[in-house]
């Protein structure tokens, strides 16, 4: 009587265990996010990349002209150089080697500013999705929207039925395509009032 009374005791403090474990676990809503298919996907981050391959490829063609430019005054010194002599050479060398650094400035500056440019625009860009993440997540009463990705990730592994990538992608190329409509009409009346 008492092996069976200890034994259902036994199963009756490993059943409650059981039975707590899953009531906490199941007590929270949890999703994950994969951020490096929304980097890829998003249609704000593909604007922003061709926005700025353009940009980069204007000011690439003003600094390839005056790159050919000095390309082409280092040919005519040299065939200059015998006839004027090697002080005129070395005078024509020292120019050209200030227009050389000064084009290394230009290009470092175009660098600059794509990055200065794009960097904020981007950084505005994620800052719009983490937010949009949080709301949704309230909104959809999330506990937890844990964020997956190729760099950093917080999930090592999770079921399929979690993943939310798609629906959050969605809603946000959505949010995104009707906020950049809008935007050239505010541009437009802008401009009416001036």
């Amino acid at each position: 009587m008492k092996k069976s009374l200890i034994l259902l005791g036994l199963a009756l403090a490993l059943f409650s265990c059981n039975n707590d474990k899953g009531t906490a676990a199941s007590g929270f809503k949890t999703a994950y996010v994969d951020t490096s298919k929304l980097s890829k996907e998003y249609e704000a981050f593909k604007d922003l990349e061709s926005q700025s391959k353009i940009k980069q490829e204007e000011m690439g063609r003003e600094l390839d002209v005056k790159v050919q430019q000095l390309k082409q005054d280092y040919a005519a010194a040299q065939n200059e150089a015998n006839a004027k002599g090697p002080q005129w050479a070395q005078l024509k060398a020292q120019e050209l080697q200030k227009r050389e650094r000064e084009l290394g400035m230009m290009q470092e500056g175009m660098v600059k500013t794509l990055q200065d440019e794009f960097g904020a625009k981007n950084d505005s860009a994620v800052s719009k999705m983490k937010k949009y993440i949080k709301d949704y997540g309230k909104k959809k009463g999330f506990d937890y929207i844990y964020g997956t990705g190729d760099v950093t990730s917080s999930i090592l592994y999770a079921k399929d039925g979690y993943d939310i990538t798609e629906e959050i992608l969605k809603e946000l190329n959505s949010n995104y395509k009707g906020t950049a409509k809008e935007e050239p009409a505010k541009d437009a009346a802008a401009a009416e009032k001036k």
